[in-house]
């Protein structure tokens, strides 16, 4: 659509959007006001000041795209869609530190919080001694014994990570559970949630004094079950008030979480349970979602799981029968009843301790299991306190699960930063979780662009009231500019910080910050404590600042990141293959990223053979493993993760070389609706086929491999037709 300039724009253009003739005749009145008063002024100056004036959450969103696309009219690429005020940036966490200290850091280059930040971020990856040891103690994080240093940089050239931390002991789940260097009191409340059905109910609250309760009484309880020390222990159901519970208990008692997602399959289920060696897990007896009831705990039955402890998804008891030896909750916690009030000491483990099992999909068809060290959460922590300003009495929610890493981060941003966690136990995607929103006042909301489009699309959150909300979060998919205007004008203009970095990272290794400009669907700035790269056509780095698009590359030195793999070589994964710079060995991520002519980045997707569905990364063999076996007429079939003409997450097509050459006239819409059956079921329920092609043959390298890659650029150039 062609939209006008600001000065451009009449009457007759607002009301034509459905606005009555008073509230038509006020608009224009006020628009050209901040136009009169604005002359000369830079577009962002005027669309911070339309924000504020005259745009509101009741207004015709056709509206708020008229004033924001007709102020930045000719302007070019990234448009801001939010600026920082700098007489309020010392009231952000870095903008307070910088305050303090900026001239101390920086010298004479230290001006102000926001014109400096660029530099503070350089200086956070020459200086991470300085660094680290400054933040870490601005989020009061308790060693048991204090690390020697921040990095001692590996010399061998087998861990180009180097080690980080080393001589320290400390346990994460007790730092989330202090009162944060006296910053909080014990009867402040950090957890607030509700569940689904219960939505006219007042929102439920639990103290730090009842959490540290809580943790404490599973802790016991778990001596009681005769495990090892350092058991691995599988959590596998949805995000809420106990599952949380459970995951500060595990770690507390020096075990190690397995962390399952809620919708996998008995088969993914099992593959996790044997790569971890799982001895016990945590579960609930059904997912109940509106008037639909999912077997959760019959799938963990089917994956031939250990010893099961079972949650009842409401009530107190649990409304089945369970395997021989397995527990339900209450018979489980009843083995400590004695022990109940009593503090259990947090067992301290060196930095490099493993305490949870993630896993990432890799492109071999098993899934990489990624341990999370004691480290990890510190690197959560501190990007939240860093990039999305999480402090105390910051109320925090993010639909995820423990299963995927923003669910410990949810956990360790919000807790060990001294806030309080949201949790709704039901569906993201209808108007009962709006109204939650509104009424746990929550103020930094995280979110996926799929859950930001199905708001859009069903008018979810219309009539609840945002306006707490101080900053969303995004991740796991690519956004879309106009989805993401939208979620901005429904807090008044709140900023939006994308976030990416990736299961092995802990966290993020490109995002934004409060004390920059931000454009939508767009990350302003490397983490703290990170160096980007993007590789050239040569394989190796664009000079500093080039504009240019290419794989991107991390230097290798991040607190927090995986230094190894349980099921893979992780040198060979990451390292083998990169270029050098400045002697380090560079990290490989695999996305493909453009640097823009203002600074900006943009994500481009997968430079390798993973794909992103729903926030989810899977590799393309996984899915062709089971395509291929769908139908007697397929011969072999490639996965490919193709990004739409108007942006957005990837769309699975499948294309499909036949058997008999002569059938390409075969039932496409039919092999589809197989596809889509066969992979729900043996893979994951949210995976959903978009398209399928017919090819008379795969492209392939001299080595007999497939280029996906290739497959890929055809796919995008042809818009997705049923024949390439």
């Amino acid at each position: 659509m062609v939209y006008k300039s600001l000065d451009s724009i009449t009457r007759s253009d607002i009301k034509a959007l459905g606005i009555s003739d008073d509230v038509s005749n006020k608009l224009l009145r006020d628009l050209e006001d901040i136009i009169r008063n604005h002359h000369g002024s830079p577009p962002p100056e005027r669309w911070i000041e339309i924000s504020r004036r005259i745009l509101h959450p009741n207004l015709p969103f056709s509206f708020h795209q008229m004033m924001y696309y007709g102020c930045y009219k000719d302007f070019g690429p990234d448009p801001p869609a939010w600026l920082p005020d700098p007489k309020v940036a010392s009231l952000s966490n870095v903008g307070g530190l910088l305050e303090r200290r900026g001239r101390e850091f920086l010298g004479d280059d230290y001006e102000n919080p926001v014109s400096s930040f660029s530099k503070f971020q350089e200086f956070s990856v020459s200086n991470p001694e300085v660094y680290w040891r400054t933040i870490l103690d601005e989020l009061n994080i308790e060693f048991s014994v204090p690390p020697k240093c921040v990095l001692e940089k590996d010399t061998s050239g087998d861990n180009p990570g180097g080690n980080w931390l080393p001589g320290a002991y400390l346990n994460p789940a007790r730092n989330c559970l202090s009162n944060n260097g006296s910053k909080r009191s014990s009867d402040e409340v950090v957890i607030r949630w509700r569940n689904e059905g219960s939505d006219d109910l007042p929102v439920n609250a639990m103290t730090l004094l009842e959490l540290r309760s809580q943790v404490w009484l599973t802790a016991h309880a778990l001596n009681t079950l005769g495990l090892e020390e350092e058991s691995a222990i599988a959590i596998d159901m949805p995000m809420n008030v106990e599952s949380v519970i459970i995951y500060l208990a595990i770690v507390l008692a020096g075990h190690v979480v397995v962390s399952i997602a809620d919708s996998f399959s008995p088969r993914e289920i099992s593959t996790r349970l044997k790569i971890s060696k799982a001895k016990a897990i945590f579960t609930q007896d059904e997912i109940i979602r509106g008037d639909k009831s999912i077997p959760l705990y019959r799938r963990v039955v089917d994956a031939e799981a250990p010893l099961a402890i079972v949650i009842p998804a409401r009530g107190s008891f649990v409304r089945m029968n369970l395997r021989e030896n397995d527990l339900s909750w209450n018979e489980f916690l009843g083995k400590a009843g004695n022990m109940r009030g009593v503090e259990y000491i947090a067992v301290e483990k060196p930095a490099g301790a493993c305490t949870n099992i993630l896993f990432s999909s890799g492109t071999t068809g098993e899934p990489k299991a990624i341990p999370w060290t004691n480290i990890s959460p510190l690197k959560s922590a501190a990007d939240a306190w860093c990039h999305m300003d999480v402090h105390q009495g910051d109320v925090v929610a993010w639909p995820t699960n423990l299963g995927w890493m923003m669910g410990p981060w949810l956990v360790y941003a919000s807790l060990i930063n001294g806030a309080c966690i949201a949790l709704y136990n039901g569906s993201p995607l209808g108007p009962a979780f709006a109204k939650f929103v509104q009424d746990a006042e929550v103020t930094m909301l995280g979110v996926i662009p799929s859950i930001v489009r199905t708001w859009q699309n069903s008018n979810s959150t219309s009539g609840y009231d945002w306006s707490r909300i101080r900053c969303f979060g995004s991740t796991g998919e690519a956004s879309n500019v106009d989805e993401y205007l939208w979620l901005m004008s429904r807090a008044h203009y709140k900023p939006v910080i994308e976030y990416c970095g990736g299961t092995e990272i802990g966290g993020s290794f490109i995002t934004g910050s409060l004390l920059q400009p931000q454009s939508l669907a767009a990350f302003s700035t490397a983490a703290m404590g990170c160096k980007l790269f993007i590789l050239g056509e040569d394989g190796n780095p664009l000079p500093p600042d080039a504009e240019g698009v290419g794989e991107l590359a991390l230097c290798p030195h991040m607190l927090g990141a995986s230094s190894t793999l349980l099921n893979g070589n992780h040198y060979k994964v990451y390292f083998q293959g990169m270029p050098t710079f400045q002697g380090h060995v560079l990290r490989r991520h695999g996305d493909l990223f453009e640097r823009t002519s203002k600074g900006y980045y943009r994500a481009h997707g997968r430079a390798d053979d993973t794909m992103n569905l729903g926030g989810i990364k899977v590799g393309s063999i996984e899915i062709e493993r089971v395509c291929n076996s769908v139908d007697d007429s397929v011969l072999e079939t490639a996965a490919i993760g193709v990004p739409p003409p108007t942006g957005g997450p990837e769309q699975l097509v499948i294309a499909v070389v036949l058997k008999n050459p002569e059938l390409r006239n075969h039932n496409l819409n039919l092999l589809k609706k197989s596809f889509n059956s066969e992979i729900q079921k043996k893979l994951n329920p949210l995976f959903k086929v978009s398209s399928v092609v017919t090819l008379p043959s795969l492209p392939r390298t001299a080595t007999n491999k497939v280029m996906r890659r290739v497959l890929r650029q055809r796919l995008t150039q042809t818009g997705l037709s049923s024949k390439l």
